[in-house]
């Protein structure tokens, strides 16, 4: 019985209006608001983030995990290196400029490359999220 009047309780607080503001947009965007449109074939963040590196014995050499952006540019792509099922696994900053993005049209997949070895990677300094 009780079970009862709780949940007639409870229907009842859901069915009580609600006495809330109308929800209302105002402004307009500012007059030096930039717009862009955006083809199919730019790459995205989420496209790059996840992707495998190889270098140029096709061997993977690490995992690009985070972007790392200064004055409106890319600044560093944060790759995650060595270790085995998450475990030993550390992270290096490397320059954009160093690690080749491309489109796969043939295979409709995007495609990483670093010319390097994944000695080289784990011997760098180690890149630390700061807190």
């Amino acid at each position: 019985m009780k079970k009862i009047a709780m949940i007639a309780a409870s229907l009842a607080i859901l069915a009580t209006p609600v006495l809330a503001q109308e929800a209302k947009t105002t402004g307009t965007a500012p007059a030096e608001a930039k717009f862009s449109t955006v083809s199919k074939d730019e790459m995205f963040s989420s496209k790059l983030k996840g992707l495998n590196v190889t270098n140029q014995k096709d061997e993977t050499v690490g995992e690009i995990t985070d972007l790392a952006i200064k004055n409106h540019e890319v600044d560093a792509l944060i790759l995650s290196v060595g270790g085995f099922l998450g475990m030993g696994e550390r992270y290096v900053a490397v320059s954009p400029s160093s690690v080749s993005v491309r489109y796969d049209s043939k295979n409709d997949k995007w495609l990483a490359s670093m010319n390097t070895t994944k000695d080289a990677l784990k011997s760098a300094p180690e890149f630390k999220y700061p807190k």
